[in-house]
């Protein structure tokens, strides 16, 4: 498979005769087959800035889908908005004419040169644009190696191109491929299963210190953004207990636990509520421990060794960590966990070798598959051709046997069938399959003259 950069580190796949004034390219397909492409622009190709400008609203995600069906060069298409990419997969007869309607449509809408536009976007033809659409599902081009919101954004875009009557055949396979191999990079690698965020670090270390998450309660101290993130992955995770939240602002801890339907204390009730919870997330700015060791070691007891996990995402910290010392007692803080991250991001990246050669695979399949589809027309044509054929020679032949019994007649009828499958078994497998060295199309266009099939 193609390489996807160059050797300056830049997306590949854009044809050198791209104009400097435009996004369209100079040859284009045949009648017979279209051709997959994208364009797009990514967290490698563009600031966060330009980014927020291409991104693709509803209503304009709608727009573009209408005019690619009033396009009578463009098949199939659909649109992958993100706050980390804007992507645009076409299916289509002519290359320079969907481009151009696409990127003029974009500078348009919004407000941007065509020549500022093409210096952050990468275009991919055929079977790049395979893998990329591969890879992308995988998550192998997300910022994060391994995160899994980008297959969830990839099936909405998907399922909102669907329902709008913008997919045909080849998107529709495309996609059902595109999440079969992200599956596949799911099970058969390691590149999701390792935790490479503060939030979500917290809840694979809480997974691992108790046998269920189910039915837990959780002190949420303090209102920082990573403590909330952490909430939302244990509550994910089937933490179904109860959410209490201590803020130094009541009401805004009362606003926090309406959000996911728990109760708010105040900060001074924390060492009593020790003894119910399970889990205690704190990020304060205080400069001092909200929680130390002698808030702690009296309410073991009472809390028959259930154990008592502490995640502590405040700098400075909020947790005490002698509480360590404490039987049943486990603090983690933002060090713990960066430590487990950078291990963990590590194994994601030596991960992403074995999902690279997945999707190296599923590009070969498909792309046999897609070429298969040029291939059967011809294959279909020439069978009507010579049963076309068969059928008068063999009732020309039925008039001057007229004693012939009916039996006898379908007997003629199989053996014909029969010698025409034998006669197009070798050229059918030779024209699906004729060496990765040889240009399928011409042998394609040979036999189409040979036997006259377009006349």
């Amino acid at each position: 498979m193609t390489n996807l950069q160059n050797d300056n580190g830049e997306p590949a796949g854009i044809p050198a005769d791209i104009s400097d004034s435009g996004l369209t390219t100079g040859p284009t397909s045949g009648p017979e087959m279209s051709d997959i492409i994208l364009i797009g622009v990514n967290h490698k190709t563009a600031p966060v800035e330009l980014r927020e400008k291409l991104a693709f609203s509803d209503e304009e995600t709608q727009t573009a889908l209408k005019l690619c069906q009033a396009t009578p060069h463009v098949n199939e298409a659909m649109i992958l908005s993100t706050c980390n990419r804007v992507e645009m997969l076409m299916v289509t007869k002519n290359q320079s004419l969907a481009l151009e309607t696409i990127s003029s449509f974009i500078a348009a809408t919004k407000s941007i040169s065509l020549p500022q536009l093409k210096k952050s976007t990468y275009i991919y033809f055929g079977d790049q644009a395979i893998a990329h659409v591969f890879r992308v599902a995988s998550s192998l081009d997300s910022m994060m190696i391994g995160e899994p919101q980008i297959l969830g954004q990839l099936k909405e875009a998907f399922k909102i191109a669907v329902n709008k009557k913008n997919t045909g055949l080849i998107l529709n396979r495309l996609m059902h491929k595109a999440f079969s191999v992200a599956k596949r990079v799911r099970s058969e690698t390691g590149i999701g299963g390792q935790a490479v965020s503060i939030s979500y670090a917290a809840v694979e270390l809480a997974k691992k210190i108790f046998d269920t998450l189910e039915d837990k309660t959780v002190l949420l101290v303090g209102a920082g953004e990573m403590a909330e993130l952490a909430v939302e992955h244990l509550i994910r995770n089937t933490v179904s207990g109860n959410l209490l939240v201590a803020n130094r602002t009541f009401s805004v801890g009362v606003e926090l636990a309406n959000r996911y339907s728990g109760h708010a204390i105040r900060l001074e009730e924390i060492p009593e509520k020790l003894k119910i919870v399970d889990i205690i997330i704190s990020s304060t700015g205080s400069p001092d421990y909200v929680i130390t060791k002698n808030h702690v070691k009296p309410t073991m007891r009472s809390r028959k060794n259930r154990p008592l996990f502490f995640i502590d995402i405040a700098v400075p910290r909020d947790i005490d960590p002698a509480i360590n010392r404490i039987s049943n007692a486990y603090v983690y803080d933002i060090d713990d966990l960066q430590g487990v991250i950078n291990e963990n991001i590590e194994t994601r990246n030596t991960e992403s070798i074995k999902a690279e050669r997945i999707v190296d695979e599923s590009v070969i399949k498909f792309t046999d598959w897609y070429e298969s589809l040029n291939v059967i027309p011809t294959i279909i044509a020439l069978r009507r051709k010579l049963n076309a054929i068969a059928d008068m020679e063999l009732s020309k032949t039925m008039q001057a046997l007229q004693h012939l019994s009916s039996s006898d007649r379908m007997a003629f009828e199989r053996m014909t069938e029969s010698l025409i499958n034998k006669i197009l078994h070798d050229p059918t497998r030779f024209l699906k399959n004729p060496g990765s060295h040889r240009n399928k199309s011409v042998y394609l266009d040979f036999t189409r003259k040979l036997f006259n099939i377009d006349s």
